[in-house]
């Protein structure tokens, strides 16, 4: 009886998250360099990944799909489930980290199962956790948006110089590499800086 082929799959969730760790995890557990397929940068909520659509795709009947947790797989109970459920029908064995799932295993897919809840409830307070990090930082003051354009100098120069009249308005636009809203609403801000001639309508020259 033929063993199959073994192809391992590896995901990191960020660019900045190294790889190597699992690479070697799978290549202790028989995985050749070479039929090791990743993700670098998607999460596991995210089923549409082309490192994991290569891996399914070359299983053939009797090889083995390895990962070394089943959260690196999924992060969803039901995304868990139907990879699983897509490798049984191909007569494809799943191996996660040594320990190889039988879904005819009443104990199997209970084991299976709590795996799979405990990544999705792990996805789901990691988003908790930044969602409320988001919120914790702006109330702090940490999280202002989008700096001013300009600054207060720059601010009141550009005001100087279409009080001069020397500038139009498009011309402070090219200037300054702002909008033309920019630079209406620095204008209003100084009143008593504007010639007369900046009451006239906004055409500009």
């Amino acid at each position: 009886m033929t063993t199959g082929t073994l192809i391992g799959y590896a995901r990191v969730s960020t660019d900045a998250q190294d790889l190597t760790a699992q690479r070697d995890a799978l290549s202790a557990l028989g995985v050749p360099q070479e039929r090791i397929y990743s993700d670098r940068g998607m999460t596991g909520t995210n089923r549409e990944r082309p490192g994991l659509r290569e891996a399914l795709a070359v299983c053939r009947q009797g090889d083995t799909l390895v990962v070394t947790k089943l959260d690196r797989l999924a992060r969803s109970l039901r995304d868990a489930t139907d990879i699983a459920e897509e490798l049984t029908r191909r007569q494809v064995r799943l191996n996660l980290g040594g320990s190889v799932y039988d879904p005819t295993d009443p104990v199997g897919r209970l084991l299976f199962n709590v795996l799979g809840m405990v990544a999705e409830f792990e996805s789901d307070l990691i988003r908790a956790r930044t969602r409320e990090g988001m919120a914790t930082a702006k109330v702090r003051g940490k999280l202002k948006g989008r700096k001013p354009k300009l600054s207060p100098v720059q601010e009141r120069h550009m005001v100087a110089l279409h009080r001069a009249g020397d500038h139009t308005v498009t011309e402070l636009v090219e200037l300054f590499g702002v909008g033309r809203a920019t630079v209406y609403r620095a204008l209003d801000r100084h009143p008593a800086e504007m010639s007369p001639a900046v009451t006239l309508p906004r055409v500009d020259a």
